[in-house]
C-alpha cells in the first residue's frame, strides 16, 4: 500500500514510517520541514496523490488550550479535506486513552478536537488512543528541571513503548477501517515519579526530583484516570526492557 505519515519527522511519526517500510508499504513522509504545511494545507494534495491510507502522528506544543484546539483543529480539517479530494480511503488518529477524562489540558483539549473532526469527517477512520509513553516521565522532568533539580506529579500510569505504538499504528493502517480501537497500553502501572527516577538512572543522570501537583498535570489526573479502560490491547514491551535499550 501507499501509506502518508503526518507528522513523519516526530518521534511516533518517525518510527511509525520504520515500521511501515519494514512491513513492505510505500511510505510518503508529511512534515512542515519536508515542504509540507499541515495548517495552512500548502503541498498536501501532491503529497497524497495515489496514497491509500494516512495516519496522523502529529503532535504540538500545548501551552494554551485555544491555540492548541485551532492548531489541531486547522491541521486535521485541512488533512481530512486533501484526503476526500484525493480518494484516501483511510484515515488513522493516534489519540490518548481516556481523553475525555481530564478537563483543562491544553494538548487533551487538542486530541479532543482532532477527534470530533475526524469522527464526523467524509473519510473512513481508525482512532488508536494510546496511553502515556514509556518516554513520558523523563520528557516532563526535563521541562521543569533547574540546576538538578525536578518537579514532577505523581501520576499512575500504565506507559507503552514508542515503537509498540508505531506497530499498531502500522498494522491498523494497512487493514480496513476500525471506528475507535480499544486503549493501547504497556504490561504494567507505574508510578511517574520511579519512571523518572529510574530513567535518569539509566542514563547516567543524577536530578533531584519532588513530586508535586503544582505544574501542568494537576489532581484530575490522579488515581486510575490515565490507566486503559477495559479490554485494553496490551503491547508486549515493558519499561524496563525499554529502559535497557533508550
Amino acid at each position: 500500500m501507499r501509506i502518508a505519515v503526518a507528522g513523519a519527522t516526530g518521534n511516533i511519526g518517525a518510527l511509525t514510517v520504520t515500521a511501515l517500510r519494514k512491513a513492505g508499504h510505500d511510505v510518503v513522509r508529511i512534515s512542515r520541514s519536508l515542504g509540507v504545511d499541515l495548517v495552512t494545507g500548502d503541498g498536501l494534495d501532491a503529497a497524497l496523490n495515489g496514497v491509500d491510507a494516512v495516519v496522523d502522528a502529529t503532535n504540538a506544543t500545548a501551552a494554551d488550550p485555544a491555540e492548541t484546539v485551532a492548531f489541531f483543529g486547522a491541521a486535521t480539517r485541512n488533512l481530512l479535506a486533501a484526503e476526500e479530494r484525493t480518494g484516501v480511503g483511510h484515515h488513522v488518529l493516534l489519540s490518548i486513552a481516556g481523553v475525555d477524562r481530564v478537563e483543562g489540558n491544553a494538548h487533551y483539549a487538542g486530541k479532543r478536537e482532532q477527534e470530533r473532526l475526524v469522527t464526523a469527517g467524509p473519510v473512513p477512520w481508525s482512532i488508536v488512543p494510546a496511553t502515556q509513553f514509556h518516554d513520558f516521565a523523563a520528557m516532563l522532568a526535563g521541562w521543569t528541571e533547574r540546576d538538578g533539580v525536578a518537579t514532577i506529579p505523581p501520576l499512575l500510569v500504565q506507559p507503552v513503548a514508542p515503537a509498540d505504538v508505531a506497530d499498531v499504528l502500522a498494522e491498523v493502517a494497512a487493514g480496513t477501517p476500525q471506528g475507535r480501537c480499544p486503549d493501547l497500553a504497556g504490561p504494567e502501572p507505574q508510578d511517574l515519579v520511579d519512571m523518572a527516577r529510574r530513567t535518569h538512572q539509566a542514563r547516567g543522570r543524577t536530578v533531584k526530583l519532588v513530586p508535586t501537583w503544582a505544574g501542568p498535570l494537576g489532581t484530575d489526573m490522579a488515581g486510575d484516570v490515565l490507566l486503559p479502560g477495559e479490554g485494553a490491547r496490551i503491547a508486549p514491551t515493558t519499561f524496563e526492557e525499554w529502559l535497557a535499550t533508550a
